[in-house]
């Protein structure tokens, strides 16, 4: 069984359609999105329809439930700010039928890869989309997050960072995000390099598991020129982070 993970397209409908198209290259036998499908990028509709086309399950994330009840991030920092105006604009062109796409998003969703052995995604973590799960993670945290679940292969995005890690009885997988994938720089500063993440489980049974990594290119001029004929709000500021190489 061949199954395709994606996440955090985040409005970006280029690298999403970009992504999308390789994934479908592929020939997956099931595609699982792992939600924050629409906001903080310059074409929230249109990300979103596509990736309702496909069809898919779809896990709930955070800024999907922050679509449907706008409330303003506490703070006065930059960064607050540009979360504040691009989510909102983002939440603002939603329409009614777009908020009830999103509210069909589940809290997790499992897929059976065998009689006996389960594929498991959420967002963030199963008990919470906004808990981050990461390289660094000790494993008695992960203890207490996945509990008693017997999950072979635990599956979730939010950290924007691609990983594959055991703990216990499972592997532990963030296939990073199609929309906004970060790199950290060796002073600890990040930028949005120039390509589209997702993951590739191939099952064939607990003893032949292949868990690839993918990266494929976009065009970063078209993100900044979406950016800035959409209307979105602060697009120099949203487009800054952007690298071409």
């Amino acid at each position: 069984m061949r199954i395709a993970l994606f996440s955090d397209t985040h409005g970006n409908l280029h690298a999403t359609e970009v992504a999308l198209a390789a994934i479908q290259a592929d020939r997956p036998d099931q595609i699982v999105c792992l939600g924050d499908v629409a906001l903080f990028g310059p074409q929230p509709r249109e990300t979103l329809a596509a990736v309702a086309a496909l069809g898919c399950p779809v896990v709930m994330g955070n800024t999907d439930a922050w679509a449907l009840d706008p409330q303003p991030y506490p703070g006065d920092d930059a960064q607050t700010a540009l979360y504040n105006a691009v989510e909102g604009w983002g939440a603002a062109q939603l329409t009614e039928s777009d908020r009830a796409l999103i509210r069909s998003f589940q809290p997790v969703v499992r897929i059976a890869l065998d009689e006996e052995t389960a594929l498991l995604c959420y967002h963030g973590s199963p008990r919470s989309f906004d808990e981050e799960i990461e390289a660094t993670t000790p494993d008695a945290a992960l203890a207490e997050i996945f509990g008693d679940d017997p999950s072979l292969i635990c599956a979730g995005g939010h950290t924007h960072t691609q990983m594959v890690r055991r703990h216990q009885h499972r592997w532990v997988i963030n296939p990073g995000s199609v929309g906004l994938p970060f790199v950290l720089r060796r002073d600890g500063s990040a930028y949005n390099p120039p390509w589209a993440e997702y993951a590739l489980i191939d099952y064939r049974s607990p003893a032949r598991i292949d868990v690839t990594l993918r990266r494929v290119p976009i065009d970063v001029q078209r993100v900044i020129n979406a950016a800035f004929t959409s209307g979105m709000p602060m697009a120099d500021r949203w487009t800054a982070d952007w690298s071409f190489q």
